[in-house]
């Protein structure tokens, strides 16, 4: 299945869930909590405050070379969104992407996602826990607070 194919189809349009294309493309699934969308609420809310320039995406599809990935929350620079505007999904990944963890996740997939983002050009990727707490990585591995967003650290919660 291709992404076009998901975005239209009618049953899939109204699902209470996320969902994903992995690389054999087959729909993966992942139910979202309240809690889940709560934090992704935090972190746009945060984010508002801190980055003046360019927009805050959330749910944004991006072309990875293990097919569609669905990052939880995006930032993308004023000349990303002119290069690409509203390109579903994106063929290279927004400046910061961000995955809120659900208890389902496991390990080896935030690993992945982590990665994936990486080499479609993200300069970072966080990963926020259900605490709120966030983790931060660069293509040099894991850091302790933000470059692309000062005021974001470890010890920070949404």
């Amino acid at each position: 299945m291709e992404w076009g194919q998901v975005l239209e189809d009618p049953v899939l349009k109204e699902l209470p869930y996320k969902i994903e294309l992995n690389e054999d493309g087959h729909i993966v699934m992942s139910p979202a909590s309240n809690l889940h969308g709560y934090l992704q609420s935090r972190l746009v809310m945060e984010l508002a405050k801190k980055i003046d320039d360019g927009d805050i995406l959330v749910e944004t599809s991006i072309q990875t070379s293990k097919n569609v990935k669905v990052a939880d929350v995006c930032w993308a620079s004023s000349h990303f969104i002119e290069k690409f505007g509203f390109e579903t999904p994106y063929p290279k990944a927004p400046e910061l992407c961000i995955e809120v963890r659900s208890p389902s996740n496991t390990e080896r997939e935030m690993s992945e996602k982590i990665e994936l983002y990486l080499a479609k050009g993200a300069l970072e990727v966080w990963i926020c826990d259900s605490e709120g707490l966030v983790r931060f990585f660069c293509h040099e591995g894991e850091i302790a607070e933000s470059r692309v967003v000062p005021g974001f650290a470890t010890n920070v919660r949404v």
